[in-house]
């Protein structure tokens, strides 16, 4: 069972975090400094038509940076909900079911965001100083394309922290990590008692880090014992504790993750299509066409062409 210290050592000594979702990774914290705290800039394309965001443990505070953005977000399988956010506003993220994001961009500026997971240490010493240390748990509540002049102040000097300084200063990020997580607890607390639902799926890290492994292999047959070892979890556990995140099973996932990098490939590149075939997994052409159509919609000729028009 992960237990709280566990959790503690694991979110301050993961040297490579990387979401490798679409877009690129500016900057991830790494190190001491960020105990408790995982931060991650990134810059996004311009049009997304679909990124999962697994449920995990720890609140997820998605702050826009720069640009604005038509943002449409769902659970999976419902109707889709719009907001159309700019530079300050930000999503906050508590739900123990995964979401599905789709997006386009409104102006030529590019779309940056940071990604703010804060571990549930902080969390319940937010709420123990708040409530008393033998306070229930408290249930946040989401917010979508919100604005909160305290968040953005905080999460400008964590970014000033994470883009510019050599070496982070641990008593300002830690500072902030605790006055942000007093923030939250206090001011997006549900006001009506919520019976927390058990999330039952992987922490932060661990998604981090099994996700990072899925993308670099994405031309492999699936791994699942190496999976399996990088959440240090048996097969079976890391099985059910992924679907609970993400709502797949880690080989319907992957096939979501190669379709992804297909779809960006025929977009963005020339590459040939028996080419873009191989490069996510796909010896055969037919059986890559027939994949593409059923995830996608459309043949990878005509979903091309479709994007020149």
């Amino acid at each position: 069972m992960m237990t709280t210290e566990n959790l503690t050592t694991e979110l301050s000594t993961a040297e490579a975090l990387d979401e490798r979702v679409p877009g690129d990774l500016i900057a991830t914290s790494k190190g001491k400094p960020w105990r408790d705290l995982l931060v991650q800039m990134y810059v996004r394309r311009p049009v997304q038509e679909s990124l999962l965001i697994p449920a995990v443990p720890e609140p997820l505070i998605v702050w826009v940076v720069s640009g604005a953005a038509r943002v449409e977000e769902r659970e999976l399988g419902a109707a889709w909900m719009a907001n159309e956010v700019r530079a300050g506003d930000f999503f906050l993220q508590t739900s123990p079911r995964p979401c599905e994001l789709r997006w386009r961009t409104l102006t030529d500026e590019p779309f940056r965001v940071m990604h703010v997971y804060l571990g549930l240490p902080l969390i319940h010493r937010a709420v123990g100083d708040l409530h008393g240390a033998d306070a229930a748990p408290v249930q946040l509540r989401e917010v979508s394309g919100g604005t909160d002049a305290v968040i953005t102040n905080q999460l400008s000097i964590l970014r000033d922290e994470l883009l510019n300084r050599r070496h982070p200063s641990a008593m300002l990020v830690q500072g902030l990590a605790s006055s942000l997580a007093v923030h939250v607890v206090r001011v997006y607390a549900s006001e009506t008692p919520v019976a927390a639902t058990p999330h039952g799926g992987l922490p932060a890290f661990k998604m981090h880090r099994v996700l990072n492994a899925m993308q670099e292999r994405l031309h492999q047959e699936l791994d699942l014992s190496r999976l399996a070892r990088e959440a240090q979890l048996s097969e079976a556990h890391f099985s059910r504790s992924f679907k609970k995140s993400t709502g797949f099973a880690p080989s319907r996932y992957l096939v979501r993750l190669r379709m992804e990098r297909a779809r960006r490939l025929l977009r963005e590149t020339g590459m040939p299509i028996v080419e873009v075939g191989l490069e996510v997994g796909y010896t055969s052409p037919s059986h890559f066409a027939q994949v593409f159509r059923r995830e996608v919609g459309a043949l990878p000729s005509d979903y091309r062409n479709a994007g020149n028009n």
